[in-house]
């Protein structure tokens, strides 16, 4: 299974001639090419597939598609190579 999941800008960069950005998912990092996102910025949400940003999102949409992806057993950790922390108790979903 294949999935875009949605995570946080933290830090760009430019490797090889691409754009980079270390993307934060609720507490996982992972390096993504900005390529089809060329204005994302550091606070910014995208969603990531295989490894690229394919489209921007609101902080809200990124929240809900998380919480989401938390109830599907097994969908992240198939992705990310590691399950997403749980949430801070008490936030009912919390940052992504």
């Amino acid at each position: 299974m294949c999935l875009g999941i949605p995570g946080q800008v933290i830090e760009l960069r430019e490797e090889h001639g691409l754009r980079m950005a270390t993307v934060d998912f609720g507490g996982v990092r992972r390096d993504a090419c900005l390529a089809y996102t060329p204005a994302a910025a550091p606070g910014d949400y995208v969603i990531v597939h295989v490894g690229f940003a394919i489209s921007t999102v609101d902080e809200e949409e990124a929240r809900r598609t998380l919480d989401v992806l938390r109830a599907m057993s097994g969908a992240i950790e198939g992705e990310l190579g590691e399950p997403l922390p749980q949430p801070p108790a008490g936030q009912g979903g919390g940052r992504p």
